[in-house]
């Protein structure tokens, strides 16, 4: 146990609870009752356990701290501040204002130690669960295994909504199932919601559920400062199992009046209520006061820590002199390196040939795997159908977590989560993969990955009504054009052989943001190019493919799969005293991001523009205009051979052929 006194642990508690308080207060806007509520275990866990450097705060060896009630901010940015972190005393007083650093809901990457952007619930319970595989499997892969390099553990803080998520269910079943016991979970058990108390919707025993996922459990009193100790001494020690302590706590602990309310969750406590609160806690008048004794024991607890980042700093060096060849790969992993001729490298392994982008995308991964370490990654239980598995590498298991092919099985919203927890942890790019359709289940988990700015690749296969007979269920209509929605999501919906070389080439290039590739179950031509053809155009997102006919100028714009039907339309149309210039756009965004000079070259102003694709237009319309013509499909699908589809839902050469006269006339 910490030599601190009950005393000067509660003191401390106070400090955090009262920080969140005046927050709040001082915004007239956030959720005090959490961080009131779990300031006795939040101190604890940080002063006597976390493993931290705020000099430092991306250094390897640190513990991960996930606040993924991220609506509890306030309590974590208060922690920032007494540990060192360069979060002022300033910033706590500009909370939820414009250009602080003390947003509503943590975001990695504009606060210093927050590791997560939080605030969906159970979004960051997963990401912590990413986390913990990724450091298992970087240790395994450097052979640290037996080593105190990587040795830290995933900490977080979740909430009865977090719990309720089945997104949770989802992530801590595979924790359980691969024996992660690196993940020490808090749960916050205040029994309040924003509606009520949470019996009147969640009535089930937390603990027993979670046992039966495989994790260990502990309840303690969320305010006992030493239960609080004794449990996560406790956890650390279950190294084949993920722990949950359930912390029973009141939310908006201290107040007089607000004590237990749901009134306390998402509003402040009032002017009068925020001074009934100091008075029952014995605390000055002055708003955002730290006590000196408060500031020094966290001062010290830092220069502790401090010292640790230092030993751990020779221990690293001394590993890198004895393993030349594993610091070797630990460099490749950290830096993420993708070499400059990623292009050159990828287009040279292809074949041009018919074939459904899916397979091309297959032997994409096997080169990519050859030259890049940090690629890793897996599919929901669909590896044969999304030809997403590395050949040659095992798949990680509990026993061995060696390999770089992950069976996140039918869980696609905890692996869409999961990927941005590797992301985040470092030493790999990660990718999963699914069927198109089911990138609905991955949504939220998307849209954070472009939040954060991370790196990671959704692989989604089957992508137009062409999967046939399935029917509706399993044919995605709206599902490009919704991605195309998420601001920094490159959306690559390649065509042939060339096009998923650029693709992949794409993907590991953006270092800002996530990626999704598009991809045919069908099998596709390869595009016939015209002598002027510059295989660096497929980079920018959209090129010329060929001109046919001479007359009367039309651009034909398509993607994907349609992008050879494409052809052979404008093949028909070309007789008939019309000039028809074939564009594959590949990535729609990308393009739109090019020079106007460019943009123009491709699609002339003065031609008549029409896009092709099997789905729904969104985005479209900002490249065709509205006199424009988009040819897509505006209903759900129908199960049937998909050459019956094609013709009954007008995509054969002909009809669009058809189509395309009748807009001109």
């Amino acid at each position: 146990m910490s030599k601190l006194t009950i005393q000067q642990y509660k003191k401390a508690a106070d400090t955090l609870r009262m920080l969140a308080v005046d927050a709040v207060e001082q915004a007239n806007s956030g959720h005090p009752g959490l961080p009131m509520g779990a300031a006795d275990f939040a101190f604890v866990l940080w002063h006597d356990f976390l493993r931290f450097n705020p000099k430092d705060p991306k250094w390897p060896g640190r513990d991960r701290f996930i606040l993924s009630a991220g609506h509890g901010s306030a309590l974590l940015y208060g922690l920032l501040h007494l540990f060192g972190y360069d979060v002022s005393l300033e910033e706590l007083k500009k909370f939820r204002q414009w250009g602080s650093l003390t947003p509503g809901h943590p975001e990695a990457g504009h606060t210093p130690g927050v590791e997560v952007t939080t605030g969906p619930l159970g979004q960051g319970f997963a990401n912590g669960v990413g986390m913990a595989l990724a450091q298992k499997m970087a240790s395994a892969r450097l052979g640290l295994d037996r080593q105190k390099i990587l040795d830290h553990y995933i900490y977080a803080l979740v909430s009865d909504g977090d719990l309720m998520e089945g997104i949770s269910s989802e992530a801590a079943s595979l924790a359980g199932h691969l024996k992660l016991g690196n993940i020490i979970y808090i749960y916050d058990d205040n029994h309040i919601t924003i509606d009520g108390r949470t019996e009147d919707s969640f009535s089930e025993e937390v603990g027993a559920r979670f046992k039966a996922l495989g994790w260990h459990i502990q309840s303690i009193d969320g305010h006992d400062h030493v239960a609080i100790h004794k449990a996560v001494k406790k956890a650390q020690k279950v190294s084949d199992k993920p722990s949950l302590i359930l912390a029973r706590t009141h939310i908006a602990q201290g107040s007089p009046n607000k004590h237990d309310l749901s009134s306390a969750h998402g509003s402040p406590l009032g002017k009068d209520e925020a001074a009934a609160t100091r008075r029952n806690l014995g605390w000055p008048e002055q708003t955002f006061y730290i006590p000196e004794e408060v500031r020094s024991l966290c001062q010290k607890k830092t220069s502790g820590n401090k010292r640790g980042h230092n030993k751990w700093q020779k221990e690293l060096a001394a590993w890198r002199l004895q393993n030349p060849e594993k610091a070797g790969l630990w460099d490749k992993l950290e830096k993420k390196e993708i070499p400059a001729d990623i292009y050159g490298i990828l287009s040279a392994a292809i074949k041009i040939e018919s074939a459904a982008t899916r397979s091309l995308s297959g032997e994409m991964i096997q080169k990519i795997a050859g030259i890049i370490p940090s690629l890793a990654g897996g599919s929901a239980d669909l590896a044969g159908s999304t030809n997403s598995e590395i050949k040659g590498s095992a798949h990680v298991s509990a026993e061995d977590f060696s390999g770089r092919n992950i069976h996140f099985g039918i869980r696609e919203h905890a692996m869409g989560a999961m990927m941005n927890g590797m992301s985040l942890y470092g030493f790999f790019i990660p990718f999963g993969s699914t069927f198109l359709v089911f990138s609905d289940y991955c949504r939220p988990a998307i849209r954070l990955s472009a939040l954060m700015k991370l790196p990671v690749v959704y692989i989604f296969t089957h992508d137009s009504f062409y999967v046939g007979e399935d029917g509706p269920t399993h044919q995605p209509i709206e599902h490009v054009s919704a991605l195309r929605m998420i601001p920094n999501l490159q959306v690559i919906r390649p065509a042939d052989a060339m096009e998923t070389a650029a693709a992949w080439t794409l993907a590991l290039q953006k270092t800002d943001g996530p990626t999704a590739l598009i991809l045919t179950r069908q099998k596709l031509p390869a595009l016939e190019c015209s002598d002027s053809f510059k295989p660096g155009d497929v980079l920018r997102g959209a090129y010329n493919l060929h001109v046919y006919g001479r007359g009367r100028k039309i651009t034909l714009m398509a993607s994907g799969s349609e992008s050879g039907l494409a052809v052979e339309a404008a093949k028909l149309l070309a007789s008939q005293e019309m000039e028809i210039s074939v564009v594959s756009v590949p990535c729609l965004e990308l393009f739109l991001e090019q020079g106007e000079e460019y943009r123009e070259s491709v699609i002339p102003g003065d031609s008549v523009k029409v896009a092709l694709e099997a789905g729904r237009g969104a985005l479209w319309h900002q490249v065709i205009g509205q006199d424009g013509l988009f040819i897509g499909i505006e209903h759900f699908g129908a199960s049937a051979p998909d050459k019956v589809l094609a013709r009954e839902f007008g995509f054969t050469a002909e009809l669009v052929a058809e189509k395309i006269k009748k807009h001109l006339s």
